[in-house]
């Protein structure tokens, strides 16, 4: 039998339970009818025109994103603004959507265990800031480096481990220092700077780190230092492992009752680099 969107999402739902996401959150199917046979399915941290019109031309019938494209109430989805003309163009395409945001941060395993093993942190992980519901799931990861690290080598590994952008990554603090513990948090996780000095981590690497909150942190004597990634970057690796994940679990079944079920769904995920900042600009002669 053809797989229908409506089990997709019953196996996506199975890993990222959308009674995780905030009060705030927009997660779940944005558009797509439960019935529609999926056969491809992208899956890409945006879903921004560049996305939309990357998973068209491929054939997609799914689009599994990170971000919602509805975060905020809308009173209309007319084509005369970007969000609507998504909308006409998903629907049109034939192309479903579905975002799986903050259920994915805090799901065991989500967002932040595909980030910490991208940067190389080896062994067990433990949530940063445990649920109340369940120890294992939370927000951020606390790992170890499988060898000391300087803070500069560190942030080089950093570097190399996620995907590029024009933002790179930026670090405060002594770059000779000592790194072993490392707590991170994929996208924005300035809300977890007094938990990661909490936890006595050596190093704490998240994205969108503001000035004063980041200043402030470094007044503390013995905390952590910080690195500060492109907030696309920390959660792009999420990507495969939600991928990896799915399949195995449509695979499964179908390898019992019928084998050559097993290929009628192909996965992707997007390499378009949709980090809001596309440019870094620097005068001749400034340090690195």
């Amino acid at each position: 039998m053809p797989t229908t969107l409506a089990d997709v999402i019953g196996v996506l739902e199975g890993f990222y339970d959308p009674s995780w996401a905030e009060s705030w959150d927009a997660v779940g199917l944005v558009c797509g009818d439960p019935s529609q046979t999926v056969s491809k399915v992208m899956f890409a941290v945006d879903p921004v025109t560049a996305v939309i019109d990357q998973a068209l031309s491929w054939g997609a019938d799914l689009l599994v994103t990170h971000h919602p494209l509805l975060l905020r109430p809308v009173s209309s989805v007319a084509a005369t603004t970007p969000k609507g003309r998504s909308i006409h163009r998903l629907i049109i395409g034939g192309l479903a959507l579905y975002t799986a945001h903050t259920n994915a941060d805090v799901a065991d395993p989500g967002v932040s265990d595909a980030f910490a093993r991208a940067v190389g942190l080896t062994g067990a992980l433990r949530p940063l800031a445990p649920s109340a519901e369940d120890p294992r799931r939370g927000l951020g990861r606390i790992g170890e480096l499988p060898a000391p690290l300087t803070l500069a080598e560190f942030a080089a590994q950093v570097a190399k481990g996620l995907p590029a952008t024009a933002a790179g990554v930026r670090l405060a603090g002594d770059p000779d220092r000592t790194i072993r513990t490392v707590a991170v948090c994929g996208g924005a996780g300035d809300s977890l700077l007094g938990t990661a000095r909490a936890a006595g981590v050596d190093v704490y690497l998240t994205a969108d780190l503001r000035h004063h909150p980041a200043s402030e942190f470094g007044e503390h004597s013995g905390g952590p230092a910080l690195i500060d990634a492109a907030h696309w970057a920390t959660e792009w690796p999420w990507l495969a492992d939600a991928e990896r994940r799915m399949t195995g679990a449509l695979a499964a079944p179908a390898v019992e009752a019928d084998r050559t079920a097993v290929s009628r769904i192909e996965t992707r995920v997007s390499s378009l680099v949709t980090d809001a900042w596309t440019l870094s600009c620097k005068p001749e002669g400034a340090s690195q």
